[in-house]
């Protein structure tokens, strides 16, 4: 009988991308930190902690994750801050970003207060993003993320030591190089009164064709425009990229108009949300993806979850031979993002989570049952 699915992340794979950040740190002198929206497993962060010092949250729970978890305060932003969670975000965070100057006046003198070495910043929108999905674009018209230029001040608040500008979504270094001139253009004219800028997430330096030199040079002419400010960089999938895959099973197989769908022992609704949301075709280890018109041919299959919505099926994919129930169906490069947004959905059993070492052991980090889901529910 096949073992239960399971997220097995790499720790190989893991140290090849904290090494090449690390060294991308050192020579562009930038600090990259982690972003926990994309990946919290926190019982790797003993790796993290021998290539990084810091990390990024956008909530008290992910502060708390940082302070406690990680060993040390986190660079907070959230596009709203709740009175009741304030005062603990601000005792867990070094630097807190307000997404609005409305907020800004709220808590600012509170949060200082909590924690007198809190560095505050405030998020800017340069109204520029090349990112095409609109799920994702945080500059898309109505967004309601930062500030932009003509609502601010020619004199910002003593307070305001930093500006946070996220325009990224798994881009390029030639995407941020035009990005940057947008940012420069838009608010250069403050960076005098500020000591830091954080250019957000998206930098997805660890992909194979990600231009890593481009990057560099690219900081190191924002360096010599700018020596005063000290520049942060948050990616999340760029650290989890390419380090792991989701270890599944075939349960059925059923066959409608034609089209074969091999049910499997996860959900992509629950399991694998990005390729619903985004929507993106993951790969699978042995397959080749094909069009849809293409579905009906011999050994493709279209790969359906085992929950009951409608929409929990993607496909096809082409294998060199047919599929049998009880056959593995490995999805490749499932750890970032996609461990952190899976959700309880039909109260189905949530994949393990593992960790291959670089010895070739599995460590078994976490498994999930029936307290997991109960608890979640009350």
């Amino acid at each position: 009988m096949p073992k239960p699915p399971i997220y097995i992340i790499e720790e190989k794979l893991l140290r090849r991308n904290l090494e090449l950040i690390s060294r991308v740190a050192s020579r562009a002198d930038v600090e990259i930190i982690l972003a926990f929206k994309a990946f919290a497993l926190w019982k790797t962060f003993p790796v993290f902690r021998e290539y990084i010092r810091s990390t990024t949250a956008s909530s008290l729970s992910e502060a708390r994750l940082a302070y406690e978890e990680f060993g040390s305060p986190a660079h907070t932003y959230s596009p709203a801050y709740t009175d009741w969670e304030i005062d603990d975000i601000a005792r867990c965070s070094s630097h807190l970003t307000f997404n609005s100057l409305t907020q800004f006046d709220a808590y600012s003198e509170r949060v200082k207060r909590q924690n007198p070495l809190l560095s505050l910043g405030l998020r800017v929108n340069p109204e520029y993003s090349e990112v095409g999905t609109l799920l994702y674009n945080p500059c898309a018209p109505g967004t309601r993320f930062g500030v932009t230029a003509d609502k601010l001040p020619d004199r910002l608040p003593s307070a305001i030591e930093g500006f946070h500008c996220h325009c990224h979504c798994e881009s390029g270094a030639d995407v941020f190089q035009r990005t940057l001139k947008h940012i420069e253009e838009k608010f250069g004219k403050w960076f005098n009164q500020l000591r830091w800028i954080n250019f957000g997430g998206g930098h997805l330096m660890t992909r194979k064709d990600y231009d890593v030199e481009l990057l560099i040079d690219i900081m190191q002419g924002f360096h010599r425009r700018y020596p005063h400010l000290k520049v942060v960089l948050e990616p999340g999938s760029a650290f989890a990229w390419q380090t792991g895959f989701l270890k599944s099973h075939v349960v059925d197989i059923v066959e409608d108009k034609g089209i074969k769908t091999a049910i499997l022992d996860v959900s992509f609704t629950c399991h694998m949300p990005d390729c619903l949301e985004m929507p993106y075709q993951p790969e699978v280890r042995g397959a080749q993806s094909v069009e849809i018109e293409q579905a009906t041919q011999p050994c493709t299959y279209r790969f359906g979850g085992n929950s009951c919505l409608s929409g929990d099926f993607m496909g096809s994919w082409l294998f060199n031979k047919p599929l049998n129930i009880g056959d593995t169906v490995i999805f490749e490069d499932m750890i970032h993002y996609t461990t952190v947004k899976t959700n309880t959905f039909n109260g189905i059993t949530h994949p393990s989570i593992g960790m291959l070492h670089a010895d070739g052991k599995l460590e078994i980090l976490r498994e999930y049952g029936y307290e997991d889901y109960k608890n979640r529910m009350n």
